[in-house]
């Protein structure tokens, strides 16, 4: 469950706190006795000590010491892992509430913290026994004379699309099917009042979407294509960006099995379109006057009698024709026909989400986002700065018509894959041939879903994508571009 964030005006007695401070001096003294003040910062000067707490019985104080770092982004980081840890330890001991009282109007600082704090709490039970424990805490309220009511507005709407985000994709197959992911997007489309359109497999096999279709032809469940528009009255520009999530719910590779445990986690491979649908459900539920589209193309990835062969050759939406090498590229095939559908909404950018390739994990590891940008510099600077803000990274790779040269075919247009070596890149050189816009596209392969807990990324998926959309799309409507 999402905790309820709220700006409070007056602190009540005998509640748990937490005194957000750069240092011990600004912390308000009626709190604490002399001996605690005077204990406080001799640990903090000759402890280098910047965590505090102090068991009043019926409630409980906490100080956390905002180091200053040379790097902002990285200070931000470290906060939100504090906040992670203060939930953890307010879970320990069965806590509801804490108010975070920011000491010094440090406005980036505190809701750095408080985001770490509400996402380190999401909680995936669904098919849990009733002995599983639950997180306890279900109030934070930020006391600040800075923080404005319509920032804690935005944090809450970003964190709530996160932790759908994250349901979504670890929902199981056995539930989340092409369909049961359309119509999960509907309800998030009714809950932001953003505009939805499901397209079923007539309306699919009419707008001739070979790929998503050749994917789909192993599957007992049909394909689906959503679509998700987010069009407020009032808009800054007119600009519209257009955002396409890869929605493979089941990978298995198709014909070209993954070996061993290799596909345990695949029901990660539709993170790119969870995203989509998530980023656009923040932007619509904060208001941002910025216009977006989602396209979400999806269905599994299956070894069925029907299913498509290395050999095959599939017409594609745009007419082009594709050899396929292997059916465990197959994000890149549906992909491609929603990347080529965008162009019928003359976008100003295309920015595209897929766990694309395995050399992505090897190039980077679960740190960092693969990009590729064509035509598209100065967004993807702009981007780049978001996801130093969100701390959702991104690296560029270069994109240079020579690694088109491995996706060539002897019998069709082009190949499905190309060579071992720079694959993460000849899948962003595939993509490309079905744009003409401005266009970036991004593989998530690394960090959408992890095996182990890291901090407040939790455990599972991640939800990676979605502040990082949802910063740059703020940028873009505040007028912050470059």
């Amino acid at each position: 469950m999402h905790p309820e964030i709220v700006k409070i005006s007056r602190i009540p007695l005998k509640a748990n706190i937490i005194f957000l401070t750069p240092a011990p001096a600004n912390l308000p003294k009626d709190f604490f006795s002399k001996d605690e003040l005077t204990y406080i910062s001799h640990q903090y000067k000759k402890e280098k000590q910047e965590f505090f707490s102090f068991n009043r019985l019926d409630h409980w104080l906490f100080i956390q010491v905002i180091k200053e770092e040379d790097d902002p982004h990285k200070g931000n980081e470290n906060l939100r892992k504090s906040g992670d840890k203060l939930g953890s330890l307010l879970n320990e001991s069965k806590q509801r509430q804490i108010i975070l009282y920011d000491t010094s109007n440090l406005t980036r600082e505190t809701l750095a913290f408080t985001e770490g704090l509400v996402l380190g709490q999401y909680q995936f039970l669904k098919y849990k026994g009733k002995k599983e424990k639950e997180n306890t805490l279900k109030s934070i309220q930020v006391f600040s004379g800075k923080i404005k009511n319509s920032e804690i507005r935005e944090l809450t709407a970003v964190t709530e699309a996160v932790f759908r985000c994250r349901t979504l994709i670890n929902e199981p197959n056995s539930f989340l099917t092409a369909t049961t992911f359309a119509r999960e997007v509907e309800k998030m489309a009714k809950a932001c009042g953003a505009r939805v359109e499901v397209l079923n497999k007539s309306k699919i096999e009419a707008l001739q979407m070979g790929g998503l279709l050749a994917v789909n032809k192993g599957s007992e469940v049909p394909p689906t294509f959503t679509i998700m528009e987010w069009k407020p009255k009032r808009l800054v520009n007119n600009k519209l960006f257009v955002f396409v999530g890869k929605g493979v719910v089941f990978d298995s590779g198709g014909i070209n099995l993954k070996p061993g445990d290799s596909m345990s986690t695949m029901k990660e491979d539709m993170s790119g379109a969870a995203a989509v649908a998530s980023a656009i459900y923040a932007i619509a539920t904060a208001g941002l006057p910025v216009h977006v589209i989602g396209l979400m193309p999806a269905t599994d990835n299956r070894p069925g009698p029907k299913a498509i062969v290395p050999g095959d050759i599939i017409h594609m939406q745009n007419g082009m024709t594709v050899e396929v090498l292997n059916t465990d590229a197959e994000g890149r095939l549906i992909l491609a026909d929603a990347l080529n559908h965008a162009t019928k909404y003359h976008p100003s950018l295309v920015i595209d989400l897929a766990t694309l390739t395995g050399s992505a994990i090897r190039a980077v590891g679960r740190y960092g986002i693969v990009a590729m940008q064509m035509k598209a510099a100065k967004e993807l600077e702009l981007l780049k700065e978001s996801g130093w803000e969100t701390y959702e990274r991104l690296i560029e790779l270069p994109s240079w018509e020579e690694y088109s040269d491995g996706l060539k075919s002897d019998l069709a247009d082009m190949k499905n894959i190309g060579p071992a070596e720079a694959g993460a890149i000849t899948a962003g050189k595939f993509l490309e041939r079905f744009t003409g816009y401005p266009y970036i596209h991004l593989d998530i392969a690394g960090p959408a879903f992890l095996e182990k807990r890291d901090s407040y990324r939790g455990q599972g998926g991640t939800g990676v994508g979605v502040r990082l959309l949802f910063d740059f799309i703020r940028k873009v409507a505040f007028g912050k571009t470059t």
